[in-house]
């Protein structure tokens, strides 16, 4: 492993810190890609982690990959033929989408600063969206030559509708984040010195929730986004009777009959 991550944990949460400011936080190789990877799919295990905050050190969120290892066909761009560059990919970033997307715990990507290319996509794996008044948000892979590799065809017109994702892909321009708040890339959107505060505080929100109903909530949103309405209905069955099983389900019920704060075991 790489110091590429920095981990961080207060109680419930969990702040995930893209730590190379001095890169603006570009992801260069495929053993930071694993780092991030294993993180998710630990954390994801972890009964006691109930939100989890992904951010960057310094004055970027995440430039995306590295233009450098990208010339000289090094880091998760290795490969001189198109069969060695496309097992890059595979082994490399596109392990991110596959652990932190499919996570069932709730992420929030606080945006500190530009989220560009591979580094936008990143935020829009995570499930709600904080940016600072100093972010700037491209989905630049057109400028480059190529084509988003790490899922952005597929989470980006999740995220902000076939249209503006189209726009931003097919331009790849910047937008501000009154922009992104306008097109609902972002929800909020914040002064620099207030962000982590504020993804704080919406982590804090969730956390005081049931666990076990928090995650199936998530999940069922996840796959509602490619089910038929009858499929989804079945599910939904299905996860409403583990949640009416659970203790913390009783726990909510007498203590809102109760008029008393709830107190939550995830169990």
């Amino acid at each position: 492993m790489t110091d590429f991550l920095r981990i961080e944990r207060d109680g419930h949460i969990v702040t995930l810190t893209l730590n190379r400011p001095e890169k603006r936080n570009a992801i260069s190789s495929a053993e930071e890609c694993a780092e991030v990877a294993e993180a998710c799919r630990t954390l994801n295990r972890d009964e006691g982690v109930r939100v989890v905050i992904v951010t960057g050190a310094g004055s970027s969120f995440c430039a995306g990959g590295d233009l450098k290892g990208m010339r000289d066909k090094t880091g998760i761009t290795k490969g001189e033929t198109g069969a060695e560059i496309r097992e890059s990919y595979r082994r490399g970033i596109q392990m991110i989408p596959l652990a932190l997307y499919e996570m069932d715990i709730p992420t929030i990507a606080a945006i500190n600063g530009p989220a560009i290319g591979a580094g936008l996509d990143l935020a829009c794996m995570c499930d709600i969206r904080i940016a600072s008044e100093t972010a700037r948000f491209a989905e630049s892979f057109v400028k480059v030559g190529i084509v988003p590799g790490d899922g952005g065809a597929y989470l980006l017109p999740r995220v902000v509708g076939m249209s503006k994702a189209l726009e931003m892909s097919l331009t790849g321009d910047a937008i501000t984040p009154a922009e992104a708040l306008a097109c609902g890339l972002v929800s909020k959107v914040v002064a620099p010195d207030a962000l982590l505060a504020a993804a704080r505080d919406m982590a804090a929100r969730i956390a005081v929730n049931p666990p076990q109903a928090v995650r199936l909530t998530k999940r069922l949103l996840r796959e509602g986004q490619h089910m038929r309405l009858s499929t989804l209905l079945e599910m939904s069955a299905a996860y409403q009777a583990l949640a009416h099983g659970t203790r913390d389900h009783r726990e909510a019920v007498d203590a809102m009959l109760d008029k008393r704060a709830p107190s939550f075991e995830g169990r």
